[in-house]
């Protein structure tokens, strides 16, 4: 039996995770919904807004990481709500005091409340500052080759382009952008915003993204758990279609059974 070629491991500030998944934790029911989610996901990575969920720094609330702990997953601290890059920066610094010198972060910075499309000015500027003081910057930001190559180079350790805008459940709007920046990528590439069901998570992996983030396609589904696990799935077979190479498209029928030697 052929033998797909060994996959290399997912890695992200020098550990290696299992799952290509990460999943956020708003627009839960509550937190224990949030839990179960995650659980059925098997996402190891698990992305908070720090300006919108407590993790500490609002004594005498529920706090995330009763039922999101730390020793078990790790949490990636994001600006989701930032508009500018200095409000981005002092929220990252604020989830490293939070975390105890905690230096991954998801930095994004937005344009506008109704696109929610990513200042890629702001987001440049954001991310040279945080670079320098020390940071594992994964950045979302747009399809733009150019600008993912930008962020690359000046030490990013992750672009995440955007497939449709948040939470719009569109799906991968723009595949021949993304192709660009895949093919062009010194540092992982992960499909970040825009997914709505598992076979835009599926299309993403086959494309030979590193991993999909998403939070509204689970939060928002009927059944969220369901939808939980069926990400779980759709990332693990997308990835595999991937490392096995699909079949070449054709115009034409070619038979699925030989011709020759057939019985006159």
């Amino acid at each position: 039996m052929q033998q797909l070629p060994s996959d290399k491991p997912f890695v992200l500030a020098g550990k290696t995770y299992q799952s290509r998944l990460l999943i956020g934790t708003g627009k839960y029911r509550d937190l224990e919904e949030t839990r179960q989610a995650i659980e059925a996901s098997g996402a190891e990575i698990v992305t908070v807004a720090v300006r919108r969920t407590n993790i500490g720094q609002n004594p005498g609330e529920p706090n995330l990481l009763d039922v999101i702990p730390p020793d078990r997953y790790t949490i990636l601290p994001n600006t989701a709500g930032c508009f500018d890059a200095a409000e981005a920066v002092r929220t990252c610094r604020l989830a490293r005091e939070l975390l105890d010198g905690h230096k991954l972060v998801k930095l994004e910075v937005l344009a506008d409340q109704k696109t929610l499309f990513p200042n890629v000015i702001e987001t440049l500027k954001a991310a040279e500052v945080l670079i320098k003081d020390g940071f594992d910057v994964m950045v979302y930001t747009s399809d733009d080759p150019i600008i993912a190559r930008q962020l690359a180079d000046m030490g990013c350790i992750a672009v995440m382009p955007l497939a449709g805008l948040i939470g719009t459940g569109l799906g991968i709007c723009n595949p021949y952008n993304l192709r660009i920046i895949l093919e062009e990528a010194k540092v992982p590439v992960l499909v970040d915003a825009g997914v709505g069901t598992a076979s835009d998570a599926t299309i993403a992996m086959e494309l030979g993204c590193e991993a999909v983030l998403m939070n509204s396609a689970i939060a928002h589904a009927q059944q969220p758990l369901l939808m939980a696990r069926a990400m779980k799935h759709a990332i693990e077979a997308g990835r595999l279609a991937y490392l096995a190479g699909r079949m070449p498209k054709k115009l034409y029928a070619s038979a699925s059974s030989p011709l020759d030697g057939l019985i006159r």
